[in-house]
């Protein structure tokens, strides 16, 4: 009896609910731009890192994947893992017996919300290291960027270690991975405010620098839809 329970245990989904659990398998096989995972990630989109062995010892993230079919294929999506400009790129290819992380830093989410109160609720639900909006703002403001984008998520992720992005669309909520620029988990939400902030809640009202210290006006709701 405890043999069958254990085995029902085992055959459950790799997570339930919202987010997507980290994964760690490694690279079954590699044929030209072809990637194959021993196990394969909880949901298509879901991107991850690869670790390579050097040996006595040393190891290092070598590339970023996204898995692409729920066969376990994987594809590259770049190997620019070091983000500084005065480091080097690490040219190591993606070798069979590779670790592989999936869903790397996936605790790390930036959430996007339409007011103050949503965001308070959604991260008073969720144990996450929530990374504040406002970071992402001073990082646009910085930038000269008039609204969020897969594009700048993207490169803000990478500089600031973010895993997930959590957005508020207008009845649900979409996880979006930044890496692979795709949705990864979605469900519905009630009780949404009719309008929200634009671009997103944040607790500044306005910068001094970029587009931030202008009266820029813009639709929350089909802001968010575009990501």
């Amino acid at each position: 009896m405890r043999k069958i329970a254990l085995i029902t245990l085992l055959s459950l989904p790799l997570f339930a609910g919202f987010f997507p659990q980290t994964v760690h398998t490694s690279i079954k096989s590699v044929k030209e731009n072809a990637i194959t995972l021993n196990s394969k990630f909880p949901v298509n989109g879901m991107s991850g890192i690869v670790i390579h062995n050097y040996g006595n010892d040393l190891t290092a993230i070598t590339s970023r994947i996204t898995q692409t079919s729920s066969d376990g294929s994987a594809a590259l999506v770049s190997a620019d893992i070091l983000y500084h400009e005065n480091l080097p790129t690490i040219k190591t290819a993606v070798s069979p017996k590779d670790k592989v992380i999936g869903g790397y830093l996936y605790n790390n989410v930036l959430l996007l919300a339409p007011d103050a109160d949503t965001y308070a609720k959604i991260t008073s639900q969720h144990t996450k290291k929530w990374i504040h909006p406002d970071l992402f703002a001073l990082y646009l403001s910085v930038e000269g960027e008039e609204k969020p984008t897969k594009e700048n998520l993207s490169h803000f992720a990478k500089k600031y270690q973010v895993g997930l992005v959590y957005i508020v669309r207008k009845n649900s909520a979409v996880l979006l991975d930044p890496i692979s620029g795709k949705i990864v988990s979605q469900k519905s939400m009630t009780s949404l405010p009719e309008k929200g902030n634009f671009p997103f809640y944040m607790r500044f009202e306005a910068l001094d620098s970029g587009w931030f210290g202008s009266k820029t006006e813009g639709n929350y709701y089909n802001t968010m839809e575009s990501l």
